[in-house]
């Protein structure tokens, strides 16, 4: 990847390493993925001891800075984070990441990416997204005051990619499904000048979703609850929820155990979970239409180290199906909490009415991840 005009210093910037194999790479000169086995990259940083923020600490994800791999005092910003946590049940709480600045978590990491970008200057910065994390690099991009590229697949709603061109990004729909939008946007991250901010490829997208358990243990009085329930489609929360359990069970606090959950429709690493494999085998399963099309990835590239999170964590997966995501997305409505599809799968899955009680009486906390004017109510 070669940059323009740098515009901040980035030689005390953690550098990447391969999870699978071990290659190295630092944050000017590195590819998108790794050159050996053209994975995702981790990073190579270990934070500190955590510590409760100052009451005077930024009002927004920033206030974790100690815990963040960006040192230094950030200049992008939205006032992004410290989302509500309202109770749904006796032991169920919901966390408002639809509150965010453009109304989905995905706000978490594209601050990351953006702030990231910003320091190393590129000539443009490219995405692909289904929809939310399109809108949100865009935003950041906006805020950072670069240029951007998002690639979408056709049928994304409307009203997300008109939100991406009023942030002045320009939106390139892809014919096919997610997987094609993916392919477009990295043949353009090879060009010269560009820097591709992949919420699956770049793990500083992790550090910052993270973050929404640092608020719950900020929240909860320097604990956790017994089960952190997630959607996973290429597992990005999940993934930076269990970073920030681990840094945090380092400094003494317990570890929830990690409910992943996923469509019926498009349940790839549940299936392999059932199946006891520590990785998804086979062809990807072809595309299948779902109300939950945010987490509908048939080859989540960070399948290995999903599975992985979810196991050592003591926890599962759950599968629900469309005619529960839509009574979840009508009950939430009706609870004064409009969300989108994608984001009530959680509550689908452990709601009072589910089957059995996957939680086991559990304490547990729910992510609503995105807004449901995005996307309207599902028929």
């Amino acid at each position: 990847m070669t940059h323009a005009t740098t515009h901040a210093p980035t030689d005390t910037l953690p550098g990447y390493v391969c999870p699978a194999d071990g290659a190295r790479a630092g944050v000017r000169t590195a590819p998108w993925c790794c050159p050996v086995c053209a994975g995702p990259w981790d990073l190579d940083f270990t934070p500190g001891t955590p510590s409760v923020p100052d009451p005077a600490a930024p009002n927004s994800l920033w206030r974790y800075g100690a815990a963040l791999p960006l040192p230094g005092a950030p200049r992008v910003t939205l006032g992004e984070g410290r989302t509500p946590l309202v109770p749904l049940t006796g032991r169920i709480s919901a966390k408002l990441d639809f509150l965010m600045p453009t109304l989905s978590f995905k706000d978490r990491g594209a601050v990351m990416l953006a702030e990231l970008a910003r320091r190393l200057g590129p000539e443009r910065v490219v995405a692909d997204s289904s929809g939310n994390a399109g809108t949100s690099v865009a935003a950041y991009c906006a805020r950072a005051g670069l240029a951007c590229e998002v690639f979408v697949p056709e049928g994304t709603s409307a009203k997300k990619t008109e939100q991406m061109r009023a942030h002045g990004a320009r939106v390139r729909v892809v014919p096919g499904g997610r997987e094609a939008a993916a392919a477009a946007a990295r043949r353009a991250a090879d060009e010269p000048g560009v820097f591709y901010a992949s919420h699956v490829f770049n793990p500083y997208f992790l550090h910052g979703t993270k973050t929404y358990v640092y608020e719950l243990w900020e929240e909860l009085g320097g604990e956790l609850p017994q089960v952190l329930v997630l959607p996973v489609g290429n597992g990005t929360l999940l993934l930076g929820a269990a970073l920030a359990v681990a840094e945090l069970a380092r400094a003494g606090v317990r570890a929830p155990a990690l409910i992943a959950v996923q469509a019926a429709a498009m349940a790839p690493l549940a299936r392999a979970y059932a199946a006891g494999e520590d990785a998804l085998s086979g062809p990807a399963p072809d595309p299948v239409a779902t109300l939950a099309e945010g987490i509908a990835i048939p080859a989540p590239p960070r399948a290995r180290q999903i599975l992985a999170a979810v196991r050592a964590s003591g926890g599962t997966f759950l599968t629900v199906p469309e005619e529960r995501i839509r009574a979840a997305q009508r009950d939430l409505a009706a609870r004064g909490l409009f969300v989108e599809p994608t984001g009530v799968a959680c509550w689908a899955a452990v709601a009072p009415d589910a089957p059995a009680d996957p939680l086991a009486g559990r304490s547990a906390v729910v992510p609503l991840c995105g807004a449901g004017t995005k996307t309207g109510l599902a028929p």
